[in-house]
């Protein structure tokens, strides 16, 4: 899905640069036409373990493309409201490293980001519904004006 809209947001940048022919259609295709979770649902359905087969044995374009992700990504800029994270452990769409070093970063830059693993062996998928009843009543006390602690500062 990066792939996808990076090559529409970055001229110069072809699917066919990462992916064969018949991958770039068929990406466009599914990727174009379905919500995130619903097209990565597809293209695991469809290809499973045999979704290399969409990629081309040797990228081409790499320099841009890595421009590209590198520019695309979260600018390194002091986030203005407090920021929590819930993640689980068995994430593969957003690795819990990912936001790890996104929280040192932004903890680096004066920011103030929390990290909360939920229970259980939560994936990207399942972790909405689980987090619900802890994000719901912070976001209500954000709301209030209640004071937030430096997720900075806790373990995390």
């Amino acid at each position: 899905m990066t792939i996808w809209a990076n090559q529409g947001a970055f001229p110069g940048l072809q699917l066919t640069d990462v992916f064969t022919e018949e991958g770039a259609r068929t990406i466009d295709a599914i990727v174009s036409n379905k919500c995130m979770h619903v097209a990565a649902d597809t293209v695991s359905h469809a290809y499973g373990a045999n979704f290399k087969s969409l990629l081309r044995p040797r990228p081409t374009n790499a320099v841009a493309w890595a421009d590209a992700l590198v520019r695309g990504s979260v600018p390194p800029a002091t986030p203005v409201a407090p920021v929590i994270i819930y993640w689980g452990t068995k994430d593969v769409t957003v690795p819990p490293v990912m936001g790890q070093l996104y929280r040192a970063q932004m903890c680096r830059l004066g920011g103030n980001v929390a990290r909360v693993q939920l229970e259980g062996s939560q994936d990207h998928f399942a972790t909405p519904g689980k987090s619900a009843p802890l994000y719901v009543p912070w976001i209500e006390d954000r709301i209030a004006g209640k004071p937030v602690e430096d997720g900075c500062k806790a373990g995390g």
